[in-house]
């Protein structure tokens, strides 16, 4: 195998709904479209998965407040998180956006980029990153989070909360593991920590306001939190 092969990686990349603005911001989205091709032209292969932010958040308070399910809270979410999606492969040059796991990995195979938003009700597109990541057998996930890393504890909430560079899959599980609720707002949501956890899968939280940072993260610099 040449050293050119082995430098190249499949990344996950999840962008969260809150870094691109609710509702998205063009100079955001145009960014990360930079930084991707940035990423494509150094050999890399990527899978894309945008959340949906504070737009979701709002339409899924207002189905729980009309009474509706909580399949239907995560399905108008969904819709909200695809629409994120739609503009980022705009913006790449391709309306398609994937509805299946399967689906990116067949795109991944031939494109080397895809993009896709929310899949199913019960889970939330840190999940659907992890997903992706396994069915791919991807080297890297890499969340574009509104924070810059995991921290031991919500630091929105507790301002003693102290950023952790660098924590174990048991610690991950630990500190971010548990149940879905629609709407959740967290670094990384509970499903998806244990999920990651569980099949070892290397993780690194970055603060998405700076696309850079994921170039940086591929460069092997020390930013945000690593899962290793």
């Amino acid at each position: 195998m040449s050293s050119s092969r082995r430098l190249a990686l499949k990344i996950v990349l999840r962008i969260g709904g809150s870094v691109l603005g609710s509702p998205p911001k063009a100079s955001v989205v145009a960014a990360y479209a930079t930084s991707i091709n940035r990423i494509l032209e150094a050999g890399h292969s990527i899978a894309v998965i945008t959340g949906g932010g504070g737009v979701a958040r709002e339409y899924i308070e207002t189905a729980r407040s009309l009474g509706l399910t909580r399949d239907a809270q995560d399905t108008v979410a969904i819709h909200t998180s695809r629409l994120n999606a739609k503009l980022i492969g705009y913006k790449l040059g391709s309306s398609s956006v994937s509805a299946t796991v399967d689906g990116m990995v067949s795109r991944l195979t031939k494109n080397r980029v895809a993009v896709m938003g929310g899949l199913r009700p019960g889970i939330t597109t840190d999940t659907v990153a992890a997903l992706v990541a396994e069915a791919w057998h991807a080297d890297l996930i890499i969340k574009a989070s509104d924070q810059d890393g995991i921290y031991t504890a919500d630091p929105r909430r507790h301002k003693g909360a102290q950023m952790l560079h660098t924590i174990s899959f048991t610690q991950l599980a630990e500190i971010l593991g548990g149940e879905h609720t629609p709407g959740i707002h967290s670094i990384v949501d509970p499903v998806a920590a244990l999920r990651i956890a569980q099949h070892r899968m290397r993780l690194v939280v970055v603060n998405g306001s700076e696309p850079e940072n994921i170039l940086k993260v591929i460069r092997g610099e020390n930013v945000g939190t690593s899962v290793a």
